[in-house]
């Protein structure tokens, strides 16, 4: 099978939703190159462990690649994936350059080309995320080592928006507490939950292959016997209530659901939020307050920041 190899210009911004259409369009991985990374100041308290290259960098903007099989309606596929990434702007998401190109690439390339961008990288003052192709060795006794295979699901553990909800999760998890995943992608935050303590974790996605994604990372760190993978929309058709509920996707999704979390939350249960683009903090903000919830912490890296609210409600 011949495969292509499509590189998307853009913006920080727009990575997540972008990687989100190339996944349900059916590429078998993808890769983003954002020259950022090479110019932050690391927070070697963590001790990431990095291996860029400048040379794989675009000097301005973001590149997302995405490595998709030629198939007899491969132009239909290439123009429905253009045409969804432009209605992106009606979410008010900037597109930048937003210019496509298209290489051919051979088969025995593409399954390990996108593998160069991801190493060990240590998240918080426990959690390193590990993909399945490094060998890593634990630095400190009790560090919670996450095994990852990105390739199937968008979700690799080392985007800033997930980063904060991994340090999120371990400055507010007791041992024993139930956790609610919304849109959990890759399953990394329902991996870290249940490594941290919690006694179960539903995870829900909308995305077919996120969850099977999602199931096989589940089993891989054997936390099976507490993380419960299932497709689900949103918080749609939810019954109980749980101590916490994550979700890292897009703000405008978040707004969709706050008054669905506040209803599955027990009280002074911890609603974290991330995904937000710093620029729609504040609208987030005054829906979590108008839904009953006390805004705790919010933690920013770059342009993000992810929330921490408390709920009030006595329902």
């Amino acid at each position: 099978m011949k495969w292509s190899e499509m590189s998307i210009h853009t913006t920080q911004e727009a990575v997540e939703p972008i990687s989100n259409i190339l996944h349900e369009a059916g590429a078998g991985g993808v890769a983003i190159e954002d020259p950022a990374d090479l110019n932050k100041v690391r927070e070697q308290q963590f001790g990431e462990i990095y291996a860029l290259n400048p040379n794989d960098y675009p000097e301005q903007g973001v590149i997302v690649k995405a490595y998709l099989p030629v198939t007899s309606n491969f132009g239909e596929t290439v123009e429905s994936i253009k045409e969804a990434i432009k209605n992106l702007t009606q979410y008010g998401i900037d597109l930048g350059y937003n210019t496509v190109e298209i290489n051919e690439v051979n088969e025995e390339d593409w399954s390990t080309a996108w593998k160069k961008y991801y190493h060990p990288v240590k998240i918080s003052e426990k959690v390193t995320i590990v993909p399945t192709w490094e060998e890593y060795e634990p630095e400190q006794s009790d560090e919670i080592i996450v095994e990852l295979d990105p390739g199937m699901a968008f979700g690799t553990g080392t985007h800033p928006t997930t980063v904060m909800c991994i340090q999120a999760l371990e400055k507010v998890i007791q041992k024993g507490e139930h956790v609610i995943d919304v849109g959990t992608g890759s399953g990394v935050l329902s991996i870290v939950a249940a490594k941290l303590g919690a006694r179960k974790v539903d995870a829900y996605d909308l995305d077919e292959v996120a969850v099977n994604s999602a199931k096989m990372n589940v089993e891989l760190n054997q936390t099976d016997d507490i993380v419960e993978v299932r497709q689900n929309n949103l918080l749609g058709n939810i019954s109980g209530k749980a101590d916490v509920i994550v979700a890292n996707i897009l703000a405008e999704i978040i707004l969709l659901f706050i008054d669905d979390a506040a209803k599955r939350l027990k009280k002074d249960g911890l609603f974290i939020t991330s995904g937000i683009i710093k620029s729609k903090q504040d609208d987030i903000v005054g829906n979590l307050e108008k839904a009953g919830f006390t805004i705790e912490e919010i933690l920013q890296i770059e342009d993000w920041v992810a929330i921490i609210s408390k709920n009030n409600n006595d329902q």
